[in-house]
């Protein structure tokens, strides 16, 4: 079953002819599909093709001789990062020849370490990410939640196996057919570490202890997942006022079945932390997601005082403030909020919940069931 793509800068793409584009975003997010829809009559280069991998790793420049064979001058190279240097002969051909390329993506660490050619300004940057609401004509918010939002996984009629697969075959083995780690033992457990803490603050001390190996290598094993667009921090608000404020991260992984796969959860039970956790990720996944589609751009954050006080979201320059609670009947428990509002007078306070319909707390404060909110923030209404 397909989906339609949500991604309006990509689908109504119109490059000048000095400009490139690439396409980031974890497997299985629907690049390809994407891609060969709207590049129908581009010259596609798959780097998945093994000859093809070996022939252009020996000799960059038999793309040129490719190429010159084509009448297409827009070129498709899918999972450009498996060969790097690559980079240099696609420049030479955007200056000497007027191509114009659509690179795609699923790890950007091979380009952030290694010093890439990224064309020098001439090619924009594009993302793509596990579905939306938007999306989807009938939404299940519990299977989003225990399955995630890949395609392939939220679609399938066996979304359980598929997952577990994509699990061990992408995050286990793609990190080790890259090289990224010659202990994977080490970081399967890590793998775990990161699932169990999902959403919550960064402990390396806590996780080098759990998994066995030291905190530098932990840095670095987040640092793996985040350049593989395996997961993203969440920062902290650091615009003090009053408040001494906490100012470590959380971690999130790209998406709520990942965490899933890792626990082997099978379902989730309202009600439960479990539950809770996967939901305020959901509704972080959306808000990620609109933020690169929308073309805003705008920062995402969450406020936590020493003392506990805490909101869940900040979005923009404490434009938007919002409480996520999964219970179907949100509580007035709204401290977190009031004293974030008192600061930085946001213009907009919500508590996003499972409650059948919206309400007005006060003049400050309202709460949106999550249907409500995603439809509002895909509308533009929320920021």
């Amino acid at each position: 079953m397909d989906s339609k793509r949500l991604i309006k800068r990509i689908q109504k793409i119109d490059l000048p002819s000095n400009r490139s584009a690439f396409l980031w975003g974890p497997r299985k997010t629907g690049k390809t599909t994407l891609l060969r829809q709207q590049f129908s009559h581009a010259c596609w280069i798959d780097l998945l093709d093994y000859d093809l991998f070996l022939s252009l790793s020996q000799r960059p420049t038999r793309l040129r001789q490719i190429l010159e064979a084509q009448t297409s001058k827009t070129v498709v190279i899918d999972e450009v990062q498996k060969i790097p240097h690559l980079m240099d002969e696609i420049q030479w051909l955007i200056e000497n020849k007027g191509f114009r390329f659509i690179l795609s993506g699923s790890s950007a660490r091979k380009f952030r370490r290694g010093k890439v050619n990224l064309l020098g300004g001439r090619a924009w940057r594009f993302e793509l990410y596990p579905l939306v609401t938007k999306e989807l004509e009938e939404f299940n918010l519990d299977k989003a939640l225990v399955f995630g939002l890949l395609p392939s996984h939220y679609l399938s009629s066996h979304s359980e196996m598929d997952l577990k697969a994509y699990v061990h075959d992408y995050l286990k083995e793609e990190i080790q057919a890259e090289a990224l780690t010659r202990n994977l033992p080490a970081f399967s457990k890590f793998l775990q570490s990161a699932a169990i803490t999902n959403g919550m603050l960064l402990n390396y001390s806590n996780a080098a202890r759990e998994t066995g190996v030291s905190v530098k290598t932990i840095r670095e094993y987040y640092q793996i997942l985040e350049d593989t667009l395996i997961g993203r921090q969440l920062f902290p608000w650091k615009k003090l006022k009053k408040r001494r404020l906490i100012e470590t991260s959380k971690f999130f992984f790209f998406d709520t079945g990942i965490v899933s796969a890792l626990l082997n959860y099978r379902s989730l039970t309202p009600g439960t932390r479990e539950y809770g956790r996967a939901f305020e990720h959901f509704i972080l996944q959306e808000c990620w997601a609109y933020r690169h589609y929308s073309g805003l751009d705008f920062p995402i954050s969450f406020w936590r005082t020493a003392s506990g006080a805490e909101v869940d979201l900040i979005l923009g320059d404490a434009e938007v403030a919002i409480e996520i609670k999964s219970s179907e009947n949100a509580g007035d428990r709204t401290k977190g909020l009031h004293l974030f509002h008192e600061e930085h007078k946001c213009r907009k306070s919500f508590i996003v919940s499972k409650d059948p319909l919206p309400r007005k707390l006060n003049s400050k404060i309202s709460v949106l069931p999550w249907h409500i909110f995603c439809e509002m923030l895909w509308e533009g209404e929320i920021i």
